[in-house]
Order: structure tokens, then sequence, then C-alpha cells
């Protein structure tokens, strides 16, 4: 499922940094709350759900029964939220229209084969339902702060999948409607935390990069992080699939 191993190092570096603060996240609980209409009791599928930070919030928020599934051992060893299952986009262990909606965040660039993706979600939740995939797309960097230190990263991103080519995966497969929003996040209370937390390990964009151009755009940073002031705002796609 995975671009990259998502080892013991990996899995450690992303639970350390990735994990967004909980006050950060304040838009995308109110955008999650228009899409999902959340109840008391709604049975949510977290796909690929790493270190179990959203399906945490997800049941602190909604009073959800989120379903984690995550194939990475080494994540699953550190979720912070429990049961987590073993599975993949591919195979999702779960039977047919058992969950109300489904949630993918940063994960859909991990993913092969988008219909083969989008037909097992599709078997898994029930007709109406929403799939809410949270992202970074090709062509969609420019909101991403990260990018504006390492550049290089761009063309790494640009071989991700793009939200057009995503929806229509999701369309042929049975998710007529589609639709998207950028939506905003706290991602570091300054960019001088943001450099001193930045680990390598936890970003596929920056392992697929050579080693000078990390270096490059690591001291890129550093050398703004001395001047800069306030907190470094991000803002990620949020594309919803019914």
């Amino acid at each position: 499922m995975a671009r990259i191993a998502y080892d013991d190092r990996d899995a450690a570096a992303f639970a350390a940094t990735r994990e967004l603060a909980d006050d950060g996240v304040a838009e995308w609980r109110r955008a999650v709350t228009r899409h999902l209409a959340p109840r008391p009791g709604i049975r949510l599928l977290d796909l690929g759900s790493g270190t179990g930070a959203w399906a945490r919030r997800f049941t602190d928020w909604f009073d959800a029964h989120v379903v984690a599934i995550e194939p990475s051992e080494a994540m699953r060893a550190r979720s912070a939220y429990r049961p987590v299952l073993a599975g993949s986009d591919a195979a999702i262990p779960l039977p047919d229209a058992d969950v109300d909606a489904a949630w993918i965040s940063t994960v859909i660039h991990h993913v092969p084969d988008l219909r083969a993706a989008a037909r097992e979600l599709r078997r898994v939740v029930r007709p109406g339902g929403p799939v809410l995939i949270r992202s970074a797309f090709a062509g969609r960097h420019q909101g991403i702060s990260l990018f504006d230190y390492l550049p290089e990263a761009v063309r790494v991103l640009d071989s991700y999948p793009s939200l057009d080519a995503v929806a229509a995966a999701f369309v042929a497969e049975g998710f007529p409607s589609s639709t998207w929003e950028p939506v905003r996040q706290v991602t570091a209370p300054s960019l001088r935390q943001a450099a001193l937390s930045l680990r390598r390990e936890a970003h596929t964009l920056l392992q697929l990069i050579t080693d000078a151009e990390y270096a490059a755009g690591l001291a890129r940073l550093h050398a703004a992080a001395r001047t800069a002031s306030g907190p470094v705002i991000d803002s990620l796609d949020l594309l919803v699939l019914r």
C-alpha cells in the first residue's frame, strides 16, 4: 500500500512530529462535520489510520464508533487508538455495507490502484455514505509551507494522484458525486518549532528527494526560522465522494 516501508524508524518519526495539536485542527472539525453530519454511534472507517490521532479525535468529537485499519505493523504498534486492524485499501477486513462513512488522511498517494480501492470502499460503505479524503494532491503545493523551503519536493508531490484523477476513479466505481475544499490547519506553533522538529523519515515527500536536496532545503528552513514569527498555517484539500 505504501510508497515507503513505514518501518519502526518511520513510524516513530511520524508519531513524534506529524500529529497535529488538537487546537490546530478546528477547521478540520468544522469541515468534517459539514460533510459527515455525524451522530452519536456513527460507524466510521479510518483507512490507513497510522498512529491513531484522527480515530481518537472522531471518537472524542462525534462519539463515533471508529474502525481503524492500518497496513503497517510498525504504525499499528504505535497507535494511540485501540483496537486497530491489519488491512489495506485492496483488502478491507469488513463485511459489505458495514460502515456509514470512511476517512482517508494523507494516504491516497500510497494507493497503487485507485479504482480497486474505490471498488473496495464502495463495498464496505453504506449507500449514500461519504468517503472523505484528506491529502496533498498533485499540482496543489501552493498552500503548504514546507514547499517554500524544500521546492525540490514539489516534483514528488506532482507524482501523486491529482484531485481529478482520484474523483474520476471513485465516480467510475459508484461514487457519482464529488466535491472538494481546501482546509486550513495550524501545522506548528512557529517556524522555529517546525524546523527543530522536522524529521525526514516522517515525510514520504522528503524521503524521495536526494540527500543534497534535503540538506539544502533544511538549511533554507532553519535560516528562515531565525526571523519568522507566528504559527505555521498550511492548507490541505478535503475531497468528498458519495
